[in-house]
C-alpha cells in the first residue's frame, strides 16, 4: 500500500533521488578532537547528519556498586537534540534512545581493552544535532573515533553502516526520504581487520538473496567509513 507523500519512483534512470547509485554512500566527514573538556571527542558529518560524540574515562565509577573487579565499565548515552528533526523532539530519553544506548554499547565493547582497566567507568555520550536517516550508525561511527581519540586501548576502529530496500531495490545508506518510504534496513557494524560484526539488526523483510546482497553493500561502506574514521586520527596525531 502506497503511504500519503510517497514518490512514484525511487530510482530512475540508475539513480536515486538524491542522485547517487544504489551501491553509492553520501560524503561522510570526521573530525577528532573537536572539544576541550572531555577525554576525547570526535565530530561527524554524514549526508545530512551533524554528530558529537564524546568519552571520559577510565574514570571513578558512581555509584561505587557498578564498578567490576575484572574490567571497566563502558557506558553509552545516545540522545537526539530537539532541534535535530523538522518536528521539535521532546527532550530527554525515550524508548528508541535507550535501545540505541544499549546497541552502541554492544557493538563498540568487543574492541575496547576494558580489561586494562578495572573497577573504573568509561562513558561515551553521542549527541544527534541534526538527523537524518541512519543516526545509529553514525553515532556509532563518531563514538569509536571520541574512544580512540581519549587514549584508550582498542582492538579496532569500529565503523558502522546499513543498507536497505526501497521501491524494491536494495541500496546502500538511506537518505530519510528513502527511510521513511523503505521496505526493509539492516545497519550492521564491523571490525574490519578481522571482518568480524559487532552489530547486526534488521527492520522489515529481505528475501535470502536480498539479504545477502544488503550485508555486502553494508560491509563495503563500513570499509569505506573505516578510511575516513583513520584518516580523522591521522589529521590530528599523524602517523602512517
Amino acid at each position: 500500500m502506497k503511504k500519503i507523500g510517497q514518490p512514484k519512483k525511487f530510482i530512475i534512470k540508475g539513480k536515486r533521488l538524491d542522485g547517487r547509485k544504489p551501491d553509492e554512500m553520501r560524503e561522510v566527514k570526521i573530525k577528532a578532537g573537536v572539544l576541550e573538556r572531555p577525554d576525547g571527542s570526535a565530530y561527524l558529518e554524514w549526508g545530512g547528519n551533524k554528530v558529537l560524540a564524546a568519552c571520559y574515562g577510565p574514570r571513578e565509577v558512581h555509584p561505587r556498586h557498578l564498578s567490576m573487579s575484572h574490567k571497566a565499565l563502558l557506558r553509552c548515552t545516545y540522545n537526539m537534540a530537539p532541534f535535530s528533526v523538522n518536528d521539535r523532539k521532546r527532550p530527554g530519553p525515550d524508548r528508541r534512545s535507550t535501545e540505541i544506548s544499549k546497541v552502541t554499547r554492544q557493538a563498540l565493547e568487543p574492541v575496547v581493552l576494558t580489561n586494562l582497566f578495572p573497577k573504573t567507568a568509561i562513558d561515551v555520550f553521542i549527541e544527534i544535532l541534526q538527523a537524518n536517516a541512519g543516526t545509529r550508525c553514525t553515532g556509532i561511527t563518531a563514538a569509536s573515533v571520541a574512544i580512540a581519540d581519549a587514549g584508550i586501548p582498542m582492538k579496532d576502529l569500529i565503523p558502522a553502516c546499513a543498507a536497505g530496500k526501497v521501491g524494491g531495490e536494495i541500496v546502500l545508506d538511506m537518505f530519510d526520504v528513502e527511510d521513511n518510504y523503505g521496505e526493509a534496513d539492516l545497519p550492521i557494524s564491523i571490525m574490519p581487520k578481522t571482518g568480524d560484526v559487532s552489530l547486526l539488526q534488521m527492520d522489515g523483510n529481505f528475501t535470502e538473496e536480498e539479504f545477502k546482497k544488503a550485508l555486502n553493500l553494508a560491509i563495503n561502506g563500513c570499509k569505506e567509513i573505516h578510511k575516513v574514521q583513520v584518516n580523522a586520527l591521522k589529521e590530528k596525531y599523524g602517523g602512517n
